[in-house]
């Protein structure tokens, strides 16, 4: 008999993928279900040579999985659209389940259902409702998620405030499937002096650097007065960007910003031996990097909200102004015992909930209801 189990892994720039929470997710879910015996392929995007001149296309095998690597013309977010479409021109020609991750682009998944194809959406956070965009934008997100969570087979949810909000564009069957990370237990400790930081003697941050993230509010508030400790806030910071001038004008002398840093090497260094992880997220679903803090054994500092609470427990830190992250931060550096029994509840978490094994046997169960 032939094997009928094939999935297409739409939506991302590829595997592996260096950094993002979907490619470093489609990383490791499609050599999981390779080696389960599905046929896998997963699309890759090649950027132009130069503005205009488009690479050729061409195919290859990576763990067990068929990568089909199609080229663009431009770069940014017009470049990713055009690759999305020109993923989805290829993918009717191939068997099997589609599984989009992300609604970026779900306005093309009119022509995947008029085709009879079977889709699987992976509807990630609000969009829409990030404050950096232009209302233009802004539209089209909302558009696409409209169309993504009611054209599609079946809509997943990374969280249940998600579900509970695509229950209000009329989408009352999505499954709720968190996101997923390792567990790291050790880590190289050398890799701490190089950022002139000490086991322990440090908070650290890992997020992109936006208004929605609470940055300026944390940074602030570390900064009020001497800690003896360091906050540690990787991420890129634009000169040109408002924003970020604000943040960097009101860092004391403990504040340090290494930058974006995508080595995992000392990404995993920088979480095992924090003594906790800041989170300022205040939207979204379930975020791939407050995942890996708990996955880590982090203490967690986080945002207080739905969406943080149900994935960190209340067993963690929260804050939901400048002063709460004040008297928050008086508690982390005087109560090591408060610090280890969250540390506890951030592994008892993470293995109960979101490892890659729970999340793809997930996963794998949905898409086995497709299969024909």
């Amino acid at each position: 008999m032939l094997n009928q189990k094939h999935l297409n892994i739409l939506g991302i720039r590829g595997v592996p993928g260096s950094h993002g929470g979907f490619e470093t997710f489609a990383t490791h879910l499609a050599p999981y279900l390779a080696a389960k015996g599905w046929s896998v392929t997963v699309y890759c995007q090649l950027d132009p040579v130069e503005e205009g001149i488009v690479p050729d296309s061409f195919e290859d095998e990576w763990k067990g999985v068929r990568r089909v690597h199609i080229g663009t013309e431009r770069t940014g977010s017009v470049g990713s659209v055009i690759f999305d479409w020109r993923c989805i021109r290829d993918v009717l020609r191939r068997p099997g389940i589609d599984l989009v991750l992300g609604y970026n682009t779900a306005v093309f998944c009119i022509l995947q259902r008029l085709y009879g194809r079977r889709v699987i959406m992976n509807m990630d956070g609000i969009e829409w409702k990030r404050g950096k965009w232009r209302w233009p934008i802004k539209a089209w997100f909302y558009v696409n998620e409209f169309i993504g969570a009611n054209l599609a087979n079946r809509a997943i949810a990374d969280h249940p405030e998600i579900a509970r909000h695509l229950k209000r564009h009329g989408c009352f069957g999505s499954v709720v499937i968190p996101y997923g990370s390792d567990s790291i237990t050790s880590a190289d400790e050398s890799h701490l002096a190089g950022l002139g930081l000490e086991k322990s003697k440090y908070i650290v941050s890992i997020a992109r650097i936006e208004q929605e993230n609470s940055v300026l509010e944390f940074v602030r508030a570390f900064s009020r007065k001497t800690r003896g400790i360091k906050l540690v806030v990787l991420g890129k910071f634009d000169p040109n960007n408002d924003y970020h001038t604000r943040i960097l004008e009101a860092a004391s002398d403990e504040v340090i910003f290494p930058g974006a840093i995508y080595d995992a090497g000392i990404v995993s260094a920088l979480r095992f031996f924090a003594l906790a992880y800041v989170h300022g997220h205040q939207v979204g679903g379930t975020n791939p990097s407050l995942v890996e803090a708990l996955g880590a054994g982090n203490a967690v500092i986080a945002h207080d909200n739905r969406f943080n609470r149900w994935v960190a427990g209340p067993e963690q830190f929260y804050f939901g102004s400048e002063d709460d992250f004040d008297a928050v931060l008086e508690t982390v550096t005087r109560s090591p015992e408060r610090v280890e029994h969250a540390r506890q509840a951030a592994r008892g978490r993470h293995s109960a909930n979101f490892t890659w094994d729970i999340i793809f046997k997930a996963y794998e169960d949905l898409l086995l209801k497709y299969v024909k």
